[in-house]
């Protein structure tokens, strides 16, 4: 007799068509940090939230409960339950109608897979043949795995981590008696039990499975009797949104994949979130803020905050502040000074004139707060950002060849209508974005070798880049001067190596800071580039860049010391590198000389000088060749920043230590300078 209904079955089964999984597998997308901590989910393009979640991942207490409440017998069955279907049936003959549908955890899954209307004997037949096979096809774990990802809680909130994060804030992993209670009612009628509609219907239904809980053995009396004492919540939470701009922007460039796992790290991005919008809202309305972390040593960005709030439509917070072009203001000074240290043009205790000075087509420079230092040392004029002695190394370095500097190192440089780079760039005059301007200091930090950011932590790490922003004598030079600069206050001094800009109009304040583990870089402004009067780099970036300093953690670590920068006075200093004037009188012997020019070796030359083949003997070091055209003498060569012993003579000779790139530099007694970059072999 028995097998006349499996023979039945067996029938109606064959003429059921292959099961489609395709809507099941659909899950919200989901941005995660680099310890898999959620970051920002995405509804599935149906408008539902149905996050990807596995049984391994869920409270255990819930689970028992669970299986204690739905399915007593699920680890047991094949998908349908004997008994439960026996007793379904006599159900039915005794009241001609179904009263109980004898469904087990499997059979609930073929029906969210496949869900039909209708509550009939058909439909039935089709759940029971379903579970079979879903069973056979995932086993156990993957029909629960399914069960919990496509359980509906009501509205769009489908799956059992959706429904924690909407209704108790917080992953599934850990979870209440009563929050697991809730959680077990809820998929048996989701629209009228939801407790932020029907809170009392939600509560009686949450006390109804601890009874049966308790009564089954999966909890205790007295555990579901403090479980019942525990409110229901009320209200949906928001999902989480941290790092909004950075998931955006990592699922508009992966939209096929499912789980994008950044570099970021979850904590100190909250954390920073928070201390852009208070200080944003601080400073005053319109303003938005904006930081960019970035790990010195690999290159991934630690923190991406975009915006002071990304719903904070008032501060136009949709907006990634940290893509936007703006001007810099004094933020790029360091660079010129880099370039000025590794073209031999000077050393930071050279010193400087911050006098009053005019340029060609009335360029008048004057210093921010329209005073004058008179001579300081470059070391001084860094770190007090004065405008009149950055101008007088723009000129000496060129602009032209600052800025093709800049865009070789990878920033990308707006100059105003594609005119050509002049003086006041200097000061700000072309457009640079937050993240470039990280990536340029993360340079100084690590040496002068520019990063790649690294931004993806499920992708491998990019290959080094053979950039550079500068050698590593002159990154060095920079990075000691910058952590001499006077702290804003309420700091403490010679912690980390900073920089502040203030663009012109009071539009932009910026500053960034770096010490030997990472880089960080804050702008203050308003979206819309409108000016705001008292908006400073000093007064309103710095602080901020420094409360990031002390949120990201730990003892600064300064920079290390290349083993040939030079620490000397300014009296110590070779001639060409004690005094640098842009009106310095010319001789006739300068008048008449020819331009300076080295004539060995040759730019971008490759040199074997049997470099891998030596054993450290003394007797037989490599020696390159130097030789100068021109100039006035006597002249200074310098390799990496570092003076060359005894070369005052348009020829001399250099001993490497060393396979590699290689800047050498001359300089004659009028302060004209010539370089090239060599690899030597």
């Amino acid at each position: 007799m028995a097998a006349v209904p499996l023979l039945a079955l067996w029938r109606f089964a064959a003429t059921l068509p292959p099961l489609d999984l395709t809507q099941a597998d659909l899950r919200s997308t989901i941005v995660v940090d680099a310890r898999d901590t959620l970051l920002r989910p995405f509804a599935t393009p149906d408008g539902r939230w149905r996050l990807p979640v596995r049984a391994a991942s869920v409270d255990p207490r819930y689970l028992t409960m669970l299986t204690a409440y739905e399915d007593r017998r699920f680890a047991d069955h094949p998908g349908i339950d004997p008994a439960a279907t026996l007793r379904a049936a006599w159900q039915w003959l005794a009241h001609g109608r179904i009263v109980s549908g004898g469904s087990t955890l499997s059979m609930q899954v073929a029906r969210l897979v496949e869900p039909r209307p209708e509550r009939s004997l058909a439909a039935k037949l089709r759940q029971m043949v379903r579970a079979v096979e879903l069973e056979r096809r995932f086993g156990k774990a993957g029909v629960l795995d399914l069960y919990l990802a496509l359980a509906p809680y009501g509205g769009p909130v489908e799956g059992v981590r959706a429904a924690a994060l909407a209704y108790f804030g917080r992953e599934p992993a850990r979870l209440s008696f009563a929050e697991s209670a809730l959680l077990v009612a809820l998929p048996q009628a989701p629209e009228t039990r939801r407790p932020d509609r029907f809170a009392d219907t939600a509560r009686r239904a949450r006390d109804r499975v601890l009874d049966i809980a308790a009564a089954r053995g999966a909890i205790t009396r007295a555990e579901a009797a403090a479980a019942k004492a525990e409110p229901v919540p009320d209200r949906r939470r928001p999902f989480p949104m941290v790092a909004a701009h950075a998931a955006e922007e990592a699922v508009a460039a992966d939209p096929g994949a499912a789980v994008l796992r950044l570099t970021l790290d979850g904590r100190l991005q909250a954390s920073l979130e928070q201390l852009a919008a208070e200080r944003a809202q601080g400073a005053g309305p319109g303003l938005s803020a904006a930081i960019l972390a970035i790990d010195n040593r690999t290159g991934a960005v630690l923190a991406q905050v975009g915006s002071a709030g990304y719903r904070d439509a008032a501060r136009r917070g949709a907006i990634d502040m940290t893509l936007a072009v703006r001007s810099p203001g004094s933020a790029l000074k360091p660079f010129i000074y880099a370039q000025a240290f590794e073209s031999g043009l000077a050393h930071p205790e050279t010193l400087l004139d911050d006098r009053p000075a005019r340029y060609a087509a009335s360029y008048a420079p004057e210093n921010f707060d329209l005073t004058y230092q008179g001579t300081v040392t470059a070391r001084r004029a860094l770190q007090l950002s004065l405008n009149v002695p950055a101008v007088a190394l723009m000129e000496a370095v060129g602009p032209a060849r600052f800025i093709a500097r800049l865009r070789a190192a990878g920033a990308t440089i707006l100059l105003p209508r594609d005119a050509a780079p002049g003086l006041p760039v200097a000061l700000g005059g072309l457009g640079i974005t937050l993240t470039d301007l990280a990536r340029l200091y993360a340079g100084l930090a690590r040496g002068g070798a520019m990063p790649e950011l690294m931004r993806r932590a499920d992708r491998p790490p990019p290959a080094d880049s053979a950039r550079r922003v500068a050698e590593p004598v002159a990154a060095w030079y920079v990075a000691d001067i910058l952590r001499g600069a006077p702290p804003p206050e309420n700091a403490l001094p010679g912690r980390i190596a900073y920089k502040t800009g203030t663009s012109f109009g009071y539009r932009d304040a910026w500053a960034a800071g770096f010490d030997r583990r990472v880089t960080i870089a804050v702008w203050v402004g308003r979206p819309d580039g409108a000016a705001v009067p008292g908006l400073v780099g000093r007064a309103v970036a710095a602080p901020i860049l420094f409360d990031a300093f002390s949120r990201f953690g730990g003892e600064p670590e300064p920079v290390a010391q290349p083993r040939d920068a030079l620490v000397a006075t300014s009296a110590a200093l070779p001639p060409p590198l004690r005094h640098i004037r842009r009106d310095a009188p010319k001789t006739l012997a300068a008048a008449d000389a020819a331009p300076l020019k080295i004539a060995y070796p040759p730019d971008g030359a490759r040199i074997d000088l049997g470099l891998q083949d030596l054993k450290g003997d003394p007797a037989q070091q490599a020696r390159l060749a130097l030789k100068a055209l021109g100039g006035v003498p006597p002249l200074t060569w310098m390799v990496g920043g570092k003076p060359v012993a005894d070369s005052a003579r348009r020829q001399s000779e250099w001993v490497p230590d060393g396979a590699g790139f290689a800047r050498i530099s001359v300089l004659d007694a009028t302060g004209a300078s010539d370089s090239v970059v060599v690899r030597l072999e």
